[in-house]
């Protein structure tokens, strides 16, 4: 396992880390750790819905090729 350290970390996020720890029944590492998977797997959905509506966003805002204009389809409902 790799070795992560922390340098200045602020009093008032170090405390309530150490409270989250006391109340999950675990070691501020094991905490932290935990918090920063969360994190990772946080940021992993963000970027994947991001994928997801930019998909959609170019499949709706982009017209098939072959498709009729809608002014040819208004003029041709006219002729009728």
């Amino acid at each position: 396992m790799n070795i992560l350290h922390v340098r200045n970390v602020p009093d008032d996020i170090y405390n309530r880390l150490k409270q989250l720890a006391d109340a999950n029944l675990r070691s501020l590492s094991a905490q932290v750790i935990e918090m920063l998977a969360q994190g990772i797997n946080e940021e992993d959905l963000r970027l994947k819905q991001s994928e997801i509506l930019a998909s959609i966003h170019r499949r709706r805002f982009s017209t098939p090729e072959n498709f009729p204009k809608s002014i040819d389809l208004l003029h041709e409902d006219r002729q009728r």
